[in-house]
This record gives C-alpha cells, structure tokens and sequence, in this order.
C-alpha cells in the first residue's frame, strides 16, 4: 500500500497562540501585530498577522527597521514554548483523523504538522473529503491552514507551502512532474544551502534532476550539501523518510463520530458500551488483553478531553472497563462546546492466553486473586494509582530496610517483590529497634538475661546467632552502620524474641561499644 502523508501548514501560528493565550488584549484585525525574539543582531520579528504582512513588513526583519517603516506596530515578545506546548495539544486533537500524527520542525521556523492517512481516508469519504473535513474544523477552530496530501512528506510539505493555498493531491507517478515548477525552497533547506543554489543558477526543483548526485554534494560540500540530495530524495521518494509521532500509535482503538457535538455526558455514557464491546471483539481476536486504557474526546473547540486507567490483571472485559471509567470521574469530564468524536484506546495490551497456577498455591489463593486486583483497580481509579500501597519485599539484609511500600497494582504483579526469604522473621517488628540491657556468658554469646521497657528477663534457650553484615554497596551515610548479630530467644515464660548486638568485641574504634536492641516478637 502507497502511503499517504498529509501536511499541514499553520498559518500564523504563534499569532493564534498569543492571542488566545489568557489574560491577552483583544486586538482589532486591521491593527498591525508582531512576535518578537532575540536574534544574532538585536530583536527581530518572528511572527506577523495579516494586517503586518500587507503594510510591508517580513518575519526576520530588524524590530527597529519595522518600527521605523510603521510606527503603530504593536510588539509583543515571542513565547516558544506556550507555542511547543499548544502544538503538542493539537497534534493530539488531530488523533482524530490519524493514528499517527507527527510535529513538523519548519527551517524557516513556520510549525506545521503531519499526519499518515494510509488506509483512512474512506471513513471521511476519501482524501477530497478528508481534507476538505480538515480545513472547516481547523477554521472552525479560528486557525488558518495549508494543506496537501502526498505519497511522501517531503512532497506533501513542499505542495502545502508552494501550492498556492489550495488544497492539493499528488500521486506517486506524478511526484517528479508535480515537484519540478516549485522553488527549491520547498525542499526543506537551510539559508545558506539556498543562498549557494542561487549563486549556481538553481531555482526550480526541477533544476536538480538533471544533474549527478556526486557533483550536487561536491558543490554543495562547504554548506550541507549532502542534506540536499537527501533532501530530493526524500521528497521523490527514493529513500523513507520517518515520521515520529507525538504518541506511539495503538493498534487496538475504538473511534464513534457525531454529526452533531454531544454537550452532555449521558450522551457520552450512551455510546460508551458500544465502543468497549468493539475493542473487546478486536482483543478478543487476537487473544490479548488491555492493562491500560484511553478515552479520549475530541472537542469542537480544537482540545481534547479524556481519562486514563490500569488494570493490574489484562482483561477483555467491558463490564470492567466501565466500571473503572466511571471510578475515574466520568463526570469530571469538560466537553465545553461539545465532542464530535469519541475514541476508546488500548494502549497496553497483553496476551491472555491460559497459564496453569503453581501447584503450592491453594485454590482459595487462586480463587481470591482477581477480586483482589479488581477492588484494587476500583480503589486506584478512585484515589490514584500511588494512593493505594502495598507492602513488599525489599533486598536488604538490615530488617527495617527490607520492606517498601508500592502501589498495589504492582504489588499484585509480584514486579516489585523481592527475593523469598530463607530465614525466619517475626511477625510484630519494631521500627526503629527498641534498646535493651542484656548479660551475656560469653562476649561473643547469646544473652543469658535481658532487661526491657523496664522489665528482667531471665532466658532459657537461644537460637544464633545470624550475623548481618553492614550493606557496602550502598550510600556512605549507610555504610556506617555495624556488624549485627541477631539471636531468637526465648524467656522462662514461654515467650519469644527477636533481639540482636550492634557491634563486635575488640573490632571497634573504641568510640562505640557494642549495644544490644529488641527487633521483634514471635508468636
């Protein structure tokens, strides 16, 4: 299948964006307008409206030669990144017409986007009905655009800026023959690779083909010229050239539009079940299941609304998917003006097929664990996947160090855990240890009696000891603790201990002698 790269070319972008950014004064359209920046030379203009542009002035020019020619040039200073992050937001917006939508970085610093329409343009009636979808819902959004679909995205850019506004279509045969009248400027050049072409005489496109690839890069070696040649030759398509995408495309997606915007959300609620039983058939199919889902609301206004839940265990079942979508706050949903299209995604989806249990796991245990991950997933829906914890196994030797807390979902993976332990722990463990006085027969030995919370004991049998070493690996603030040697005691009353010493006999600085700590109880 040929692709089909549709481009998209902003006009006076970082203009809309000025202007719709909060708290900025409503300007007439006949009152002139420019963005400035920084340049090499002093402040230069970046952007210019309509009324700019036809009294003379040029992006690029000096802001003291434009205030010079038109002395009511109202200046404003540029924002780039309010300008990167409103154009990451509309390429979302426009997931609507594409799975795949990519950030064009202009060299002549006009933003623009693209979009692979291979194999979509029949849900808008074709490519003549995409495009045309495209410019009333890009003006509807009071942004002025440029477009043109083409086999690749070099010939797709250089139809949208050199077409002469229309909308234009270009096949694969008609590449060379449609490329040839346009300036050499269309393929996407520096300055200075453009000022050496026309120094030779090169104006057209069209000027290239006759030429040899080895001596275009000869000539063209003290600027880029190798990017030239790579850039014709992306452009004919003789080499892919890649597009990358805001967000990776899902393979699994369910999309309904509207002929009309939905302003409420039983409308949404409505059509909900209709597109989770269309991603479950599609699952189902191949057998996987989602563990991350989308909903996603694709406004009027050009924004786009939506939620976001994990599943610990991959399911196909839309029931669930509901459930937790409500839980998310489906009603928190702005559709503002209203949503025409309504998209359900799986992002993350794993296989589903069937994995026989561990035979040391008791069929209670199997029977518990998926109404666990499902109170679990309703419970992070609600509160937030890092609200809801759970305790895990951490690899460290010291015992107060080897238990975190992590969400649930991940505990109940077993991604978090740790290696099994291989010795007894107690159950009740006191953070931090408590201090005891203890006697012991031996330096060396297990106490022969201890004192704690005020209380003697007197023992009468000792296990140990298990000797803990100081965790090297980690941090110099760590590393400063002792050698432990732990011991499980037991006391004339039948009562157990888990109690250690902090420090060896005749191996100190003689700072800090050894001292002895109650850890824990065992039933």
């Amino acid at each position: 299948m040929v692709r089909r790269i549709v481009s998209v070319w902003l006009i006076d972008w970082p203009i809309v964006v000025w202007s719709r950014t909060a708290g900025r004064p409503k300007l007439p359209e006949d009152v002139p307008l420019a963005l400035i920046e920084k340049g090499p030379h002093g402040l230069r203009l970046r952007a210019l409206n309509a009324a700019a542009r036809a009294r003379g002035l040029r992006r690029g020019q000096a802001h003291a030669d434009a205030r010079a020619v038109l002395p009511d040039l109202v200046s404003a200073p540029a924002e780039p990144n309010w300008e990167a992050q409103a154009l990451v937001r509309l390429a979302h917006w426009c997931e609507r017409w594409s799975p795949t939508v990519a950030i064009d970085p202009s060299p002549d610093g006009l933003e623009g986007l693209f979009l692979d329409v291979t194999g979509v343009d029949h849900l808008f009636g074709g490519e003549a009905g995409l495009l045309e979808d495209l410019r009333e819902r890009f003006g509807s959004a009071g942004i002025g655009t440029q477009m043109a679909v083409a086999p690749t995205a070099g010939a797709a850019w250089a139809l949208a800026r050199w077409s002469g506004g229309c909308a234009s279509r270009l096949e694969l045969e008609q590449i060379r023959e449609g490329l040839a009248s346009l300036p050499i400027a269309a393929l996407r050049l520096g300055e200075e690779t453009l000022r050496l072409a026309r120094l030779f005489g090169l104006r057209r496109i069209g000027d290239l083909y006759g030429m040899p690839r080895t001596g275009l890069a000869r000539r063209f070696r003290a600027t880029d010229g190798q990017d030239l040649v790579r850039r014709l030759d992306q452009a004919l398509g003789l080499i892919e050239e890649p597009l990358v995408p805001v967000r990776p495309p899902v393979r699994y997606r369910a999309v309904e539009s509207f002929a009309e915007p939905v302003i409420d959300l039983a409308g949404v609620e409505a059509y909900l079940p209709l597109l989770a039983a269309t991603l479950a058939t599609r699952l189902q199919q191949d057998a996987r299941g989602a563990s991350s889902l989308r909903l996603d609301g694709f406004r009027s206004d050009g924004a786009v609304v939506g939620l976001a839940v994990r599943m610990t265990v991959p399911t196909v079942q839309a029931e669930i998917w509901l459930r937790l979508l409500r839980e998310k706050g489906l009603e928190r949903l702005d559709l503002g003006f209203g949503i025409d299209v309504l998209a359900l995604s799986a992002d993350r989806t794993e296989p589903t097929d069937l994995v026989q249990p561990p035979l040391e796991l008791e069929a209670g245990s199997r029977r518990d664990a998926r109404p666990l991950s499902e109170l679990v997933d309703r419970l992070a829906a609600r509160l937030g996947e890092h609200a809801v914890t759970m305790p895990v196994r951490y690899e460290s030797w010291l015992p107060e160090r080897s238990e975190r807390r992590v969400p649930a979902q991940r505990a109940i993976l077993g991604t978090a855990m740790g290696r099994p332990l291989v010795r007894p722990r107690p159950i009740l463990m006191f953070d931090p240890p408590e201090p005891i006085e203890a006697l012991a027969e031996l330096p060396d030995g297990a106490p022969a009696r201890f004192t704690w919370r005020r209380v003697p004991r007197r023992v009468a049998r000792a296990e140990g000891p298990e000797r803990l070493a100081p965790e090297w690996w980690q941090p110099a603030h760590v590393q400063r603790d002792r050698t432990r040697d732990y011991y499980r005691v037991e006391d004339e009353d039948g009562v157990r201990y888990w109690l250690f010493r902090e420090g060896l006999y005749g191996q100190d600085d003689g700072k800090r002698l050894p001292s002895w700590w109650m850890h824990g109880l065992f039933p």
